[in-house]
């Protein structure tokens, strides 16, 4: 019988992934990471410690936590701080999963002799003929989290089990009522864990040491000034709401520039591109893309994105170069670019940067 550590955050596709398993007749073993918490003493979504040990209980398995708030801060909240101040718009979920969750999870399995982790996300782990491990995409669309896991190390993958891949969010509930899971109607997190009230800026401010939010100029295309801003943490690439500032037509944030703190306007049409660059690469399917190889795929731009084809090619050392077949609208320095293969399999991913180095 098989040893898996069960990443359990309280929520109810954990549970269904504890519980699939052990009915399957793994050795389960619950883990809560203890990532984040507020000043008052408030638990990030991510480890609700008390609901993930009822379920543990309810279920029948130990169940353990683990403190990594030195290392979250480390290579989640940290990075992410300085990504908004840069001008960027990060996926601190994309780093907590390859630098947090899944090295604390796997180290946990070590000590406990188990031979793999699973969590609740909603995507498969393939290993392919060629011997390489990646993620596959969730029979249900709406559901897909791939997307998130495209930095996952080989090694990671290699020892992951991902039971609800082809699950739908309402079978996953369903199971839950039936094995009287009390988090089965539990809703859905939607925000980023450590700022529980989506207020971005003001989570930078109030943790950002030496630095200062400070107005600047809105530009248009030609560096025209337009008005002022609030301090560039306050945007990203496309927004139009809450902008502050009036024309008798909608008007878009086309381009943050944190040298000169100018945050550049734009008309929709301005925001499409038919080529971004990518750096801080991970590839799952195959081991690199080599300079002349063009590698055909499908690649989203961000979590929602349906993805677009295009041709992936080596720009140098660090950037790969993708060029769409058809624009995409309001590519955002800072979110990942994530590649499929047409078996929808993921091929690697990247950060999208402003301009190639």
């Amino acid at each position: 019988m098989s040893k898996v550590v069960v990443g359990m955050s309280g929520g109810v596709d954990s549970a269904v992934c504890a519980y699939l398993l052990k009915e399957e007749g793994y050795d389960v073993i619950g883990l809560t990471l203890r990532s984040w918490e507020s000043s008052n003493g408030e638990e990030s979504r991510c480890c609700e410690i008390d609901d993930a040990k009822s379920i543990a209980d309810h279920l029948g398995f130990p169940f353990h936590t683990f403190n990594c708030i030195s290392e979250f801060d480390e290579k989640v909240t940290k990075p992410f701080i300085c990504d908004y101040i840069n001008g960027m718009t990060p996926n601190p979920c994309i780093e907590c999963n390859r630098y947090v969750k899944w090295e604390r999870m796997l180290y946990f399995a070590n000590i406990r002799q188990a031979d793999f982790v699973a969590t609740g996300h909603y995507a498969s782990v393939v290993k392919l003929d060629n011997g390489r491990y990646t993620v596959k995409k969730a029979d249900y669309a709406q559901k897909d989290q791939t997307y998130m896991l495209y930095k996952l190390s080989q090694e990671q993958l290699s020892r992951t089990l991902m039971p609800l891949g082809k699950y739908s969010k309402d079978e996953v509930r369903e199971i839950a009522r039936k094995a009287g899971i009390i988090v089965a109607e539990k809703p859905d997190s939607q925000e980023i864990c450590f700022v529980p009230d989506g207020d971005y800026a003001g989570y930078i401010e109030k943790n950002a040491s030496d630095f200062t939010s400070t107005e600047g100029n809105f530009v248009d295309e030609e560096g025209n000034i337009l008005g002022k801003h609030r301090g560039i943490i306050h945007y990203t690439i496309g927004q139009r709401k809450g902008l502050g500032i009036a024309f008798g037509h909608p008007m878009f944030v086309k381009e943050i520039k944190p040298e000169t703190n100018e945050v550049v306007l734009s008309e929709d049409e301005a925001l499409y591109n038919n080529e971004i660059f990518v750096n801080d690469l991970n590839f799952l399917s195959i081991e690199d893309i080599k300079t002349g190889e063009e590698i055909p795929a499908k690649v989203k731009i961000r979590y929602r994105h349906d993805g677009e084809n295009a041709i992936l090619t080596r720009f140098n050392e660090n950037t790969l170069r993708i060029v769409f077949e058809k624009p995409v609208r309001a590519a955002t320095a800072g979110q990942s670019a994530v590649f499929y293969d047409e078996n929808d399999c993921v091929i690697g991913g990247g950060k999208i940067i402003r301009k190639p180095l």
